[in-house]
């Protein structure tokens, strides 16, 4: 049986913890100040890390070095990705990071890969993207349009075209379009709320047991 800790404890992680409790997973504390947690405690731990960038860029090498295992659900970092993710191999701690833990959210990834594959052998569509999230979202693009571009340009090269809105407290919409001189292709994701993103990553907490090295979520979920 795996436990955990929660490094933030603002509404994500209230939505964390709620999953742990349903999962029958013990939840050993939470943590405002990662860095000040009990190493002897945290040595035994998952940490599950919905913060804010800043505070993920000020940590990570903490995380890396103290806990057992480490879940990722903060977004803004992935300029120095390469950066964290060698660090956390070095210190030999496993990793499962997203842009979202939506187990939809990563089937809509999946989706837009292979349509992207198809249209590439066509040619003639040109691909965006339009996502929605609350006011108090931080980072715009959203990490999780800024990885759908990237699942995007895996087979069509060039700019994908993103819109941000933040408005009111949408929990999160994503639309991946192609537009042809014909026709259009959209694909959406719509979050009802964001305890998707907590089950998610109580789901990828239990995935660490046993495992080595850094992973995308996905590549967990189905296999890649």
């Amino acid at each position: 049986m795996i436990k955990a800790v929660i490094s933030g404890y603002g509404r994500m992680g209230h939505m964390v913890e709620a999953a742990l409790a349903a999962k029958g997973i013990p939840c050993e504390g939470w943590s405002e100040d990662i860095a000040s947690f009990d190493k002897t405690v945290a040595a035994e731990c998952v940490c599950i890390d919905f913060t804010v960038p800043e505070a993920f860029r000020a940590n990570y090498k903490t995380l890396a070095e103290n806990f057992k295992a480490v879940v990722v659900g903060t977004t803004g970092w992935y300029d120095i990705k390469d950066e964290v993710l060698e660090y956390f191999r070095k210190c030999g701690t496993p990793l499962v990071w997203a842009s979202n833990f939506s187990v939809g959210i990563n089937v809509l990834s999946a989706a837009v890969e292979l349509i992207s594959e198809r249209l590439a052998k066509a040619g003639g569509y040109a691909p965006y993207i339009v996502e929605k999230h609350h006011i108090h979202k931080l980072d715009a693009p959203s990490g999780t349009a800024l990885t759908l571009a990237g699942d995007v340009r895996k087979y069509m090269p060039g700019k994908v075209d993103i819109a941000s809105v933040r408005a009111g407290e949408l929990a999160g919409t994503h639309t991946v379009g192609f537009e042809g001189a014909n026709d259009r292709i959209t694909i959406e994701h719509e979050a009802f709320n964001r305890k998707a993103l907590a089950e998610g990553a109580v789901l990828a907490a239990t995935m660490t047991e046993g495992l080595e090295g850094v992973h995308e979520f996905k590549e967990l979920l189905f296999g890649l």
